[in-house]
């Protein structure tokens, strides 16, 4: 079974990032247009790169503290329908990279005018590590702080919501840490 092991790091986001990671070799650029749907843990997501679009059906659940993750393909059509279903959604831009064993995403959290309201790195790591690489130097000048393990907070989820977004923006601004 799929288990999601991965830690979250909450970057600024003036812009500068965004611009020197897609100048960067080896980084792939992905738009992301996501939703949620009624039933708890559905998610569906369309991935554009490279002129193609995909779409993914996906499954998470907490389960004895940990989060399994299911994903498989899902038809243009199947997602346009399930769309209309839809609860909170967003759009991102996410720059990945594999780094060793590790696996990083950025992503650039999106209002509908394209400006970034949000952004996050995340590290996919291996099942059996609990604790998170070193950030990449090219990072770590934009690091306001990583997000405790497993907070819901900051769920793509709830960062969907910009309100919630920005609150939390403003209490880590406020505090100089997250907690």
């Amino acid at each position: 079974m799929p288990i999601e092991n991965e830690r979250k790091f909450v970057l600024e986001k003036d812009g500068e990032l965004e611009a020197s990671l897609a100048k960067m070799p080896g980084v792939r650029r992905n738009f992301l247009r996501q939703a949620y749907l009624d039933a708890s843990g559905l998610r569906i997501r369309s991935i554009e790169a490279d002129g193609k679009t995909d779409h993914i059906f996906t499954y998470k659940c907490k389960i004895e503290g940990q989060v399994v993750e299911i994903e498989t393909g899902l038809s243009a059509i199947d997602f346009k329908r399930l769309w209309t279903q839809r609860r909170e959604t967003l759009q991102k831009v996410r720059y990945s990279w594999n780094e060793g064993h590790f696996h990083w995403d950025v992503d650039f959290f999106k209002r509908d005018d394209g400006s970034t309201y949000f952004a996050m790195a995340e590290v996919e790591m291996p099942e059996e590590d609990t604790d998170p690489p070193p950030l990449p130097a090219h990072l770590s000048a934009h690091l306001l702080g990583a997000a405790p393990a497993g907070d819901e907070r900051f769920t793509s989820k709830r960062l969907a919501d910009q309100a919630h977004a920005t609150a939390l923006l403003s209490d880590i601004g406020r505090k100089g840490r997250i907690g």
